[in-house]
C-alpha cells in the first residue's frame, strides 16, 4: 500500500495534474494506492503521521521541498519509508538524494530501489531534510519569490541570486560549533546543509552527503564588489569551497547568530536570526 501526498499548488499550480499522473502510473503497474491532496499548511504532516501510525509501508510527497520536510516531519520515528517525487519548482532535495528529475522516472526508481537510512536536521526544534542559512541565501529567496510569477526552474533563483549580489551588504554572524570554538564574521552567507543544494540547482555545501551523520558548516565572508561576478560563476560551477572567503568544516551540532537577519529552512523563510542546530542521523527512511 503506498499512501501518495500531493500538494496541488506545488509548482506553480503543477502539483495536481502530476499527482494524478503518479496515481495512474501506479495503478497501471498494479500497486494499490491512496491519493490525497493536501489543503492548506502543515497538512501534509498530519497526513503522513496519520500513515505512519496506520503502518503504512510507503509515503511519496508530490511537492517541493517544503512538502517533502512536512512528510518527513510526520514519518520521523517510524519505520514508513519516504519516496519523493519532484513537483515544485527548486526540488532542491530531490537533487540532494539523486533522484530523476522527471517525476515519472523518480516514481520507476523509487519503485526499484530499496528504502536506505537518511539523515535530517533539526533547528529550534524543526526539522529540516536540506539547507538551512541566513544571509545572501535570504535575500535570494525573496526575490526568487517575485520571479516565480513569471518563470520556473532556476531562472527566478538566478534572478534572485543577481539582484542580491549587487544589494546585499554584509552581516555580523557570530558561529560556535560542537567542538566549542566560536567566531564571528562580517559574512555574506552562513548556510548549514544536511543536503548540499539549494536555489534550484545552486551547490552551495558541495561535499554534503546526507547518509555521513554530520552537518556541512559553509561561511563566506564578504566579497570584494569587483569578484562578485567571478564569485558568482564560481558559485553555479560549484566551486564555493574554492574560494578564500570561504570557510568550511563538518558539525554534528552549531549555534549560528545573525541579529537582524532571518533563516532560510528548506527554501522558506522564518522569522528568527539564532539557528541552534544539529543532526539527526539516521532519521528517516528514504527510496534513493
Amino acid at each position: 500500500m503506498i499512501y501518495a501526498i500531493c500538494n496541488p499548488t506545488a509548482g506553480s499550480g503543477r502539483g495536481e495534474k502530476i499527482g494524478q499522473q503518479i496515481k495512474q502510473a501506479l495503478d497501471k503497474k498494479g500497486v494499490i494506492s491512496h491519493l490525497v491532496l493536501t489543503k492548506r499548511p502543515g497538512h501534509a504532516e498530519e497526513l503522513a503521521r496519520g500513515a505512519r501510525e496506520e503502518g503504512v509501508e510507503m509515503v511519496l510527497s508530490i511537492g517541493g521541498d517544503g512538502t517533502s520536510q512536512e512528510v518527513a516531519r510526520g514519518l520521523l520515528g517510524g519505520k514508513t519509508s519516504l519516496g519523493v517525487i519532484p513537483a515544485g519548482t527548486g526540488n532542491d532535495f530531490v537533487k540532494t538524494i539523486g533522484l530523476p528529475a522527471q517525476p515519472l522516472d523518480a516514481l520507476d526508481y523509487i519503485l526499484s530501489h530499496p528504502a536506505r537510512p537518511t539523515d535530517a536536521g533539526e533547528v529550534n526544534g524543526k526539522l529540516f531534510l536540506n539547507v538551512i542559512g541566513t544571509g545572501f541565501d535570504v535575500s535570494v529567496l525573496q526575490y526568487a519569490q517575485k520571479a516565480k510569477k513569471f518563470c520556473r526552474g532556476l531562472l527566478p533563483y538566478l534572478y534572485g541570486v543577481l539582484q542580491t549580489l549587487f544589494r546585499f551588504h554584509s552581516i555580523p554572524i557570530t558561529y560556535t560549533t560542537d567542538d566549542g570554538r566560536e567566531e564571528t564574521r562580517e559574512a555574506f552567507i552562513a548556510a548549514l546543509g544536511n543536503g548540499g543544494v539549494f536555489g534550484g540547482g545552486i551547490r552551495i555545501a558541495p561535499e554534503a552527503r546526507a547518509d555521513d551523520g554530520l552537518l556541512d558548516l559553509v561561511i563566506v565572508d564578504q566579497i570584494q564588489r569587483c569578484l562578485l561576478i567571478p564569485r558568482l560563476v564560481g558559485l553555479l560551477q560549484g566551486r564555493i569551497l574554492t574560494f578564500p572567503e570561504t570557510h568550511y568544516c563538518r558539525v554534528s551540532s552549531v549555534r549560528i547568530s545573525a541579529p537582524g537577519t532571518q533563516l532560510e529552512v528548506d527554501g522558506e523563510i522564518i522569522p528568527e536570526h539564532t539557528a541552534a542546530a544539529r543532526v539527526l542521523p539516521d532519521a528517516l527512511l528514504i527510496h534513493r
